[in-house]
């Protein structure tokens, strides 16, 4: 497993060794040890979620407060997407930055979106299926959001010629200044 640090501090993306030959391909998408040594602490996933978006679909910026924060495994198994994670530690450096990648069933990487980060993802494909292990249940009384197009996030969204398609509760989400942050 590669494991490639991003511009900011806690998001890492893990980029499989994929075997393939004749009979198709085997990787192993995960490993709690190897998973721990690229976090520098221990984890348990408690949920795994799958969910399926026509091309378009825009969902997010999604978090939950402590002491239901939720770090997140996201991965990409058929179609592709934008997914990005914007940090809301208030005492970090790079407080308000976004990070965005493209995960798809062909690359195989996965992005550890880890608690202090609100995430989401854009459907680029005509479909997608978009699994992701949770550290923490989730709890609606703790779940918040952040306006996906929020001017000062500035988030780059690709531009497939479709407006997003949004839940309304991401259509009517506040700003980062208005929002409960970590």
């Amino acid at each position: 497993m590669n494991i490639i640090q991003t511009e900011i501090e806690g998001l890492l993306i893990f980029e499989p060794r994929v075997f393939r030959d004749e009979r198709g391909w085997f990787m192993e998408s995960f490993n709690q040890k190897t998973f721990d040594e690229a976090v520098g602490e221990h984890y348990s996933f408690v949920q795994d979620n799958h969910s399926f978006s026509t091309q378009g679909v825009l969902r997010g910026m999604h978090y939950q407060l402590p002491p239901f924060a939720q770090g997140k495994l996201v991965r990409v198994v058929q179609g592709k997407v934008w997914d990005v994670a914007v940090d809301i530690r208030k005492a970090s450096s790079t407080f308000g930055c976004y990070f965005g990648l493209e995960l798809s069933a062909e690359n195989q990487r996965q992005l550890w979106v880890p608690p202090g980060f609100a995430h989401g993802f854009f459907t680029l494909s005509k479909t997608a299926e978009f699994l992701y292990k949770t550290t923490a249940f989730y709890d609606k009384s703790s779940e918040r959001n952040i306006l996906w197009n929020d001017p000062d996030l500035k988030i780059n969204w690709p531009d497939i010629g479709i407006d997003p398609v949004l839940a309304e509760k991401d259509a009517h989400a506040p700003l980062l200044k208005f929002s409960d942050t970590f």
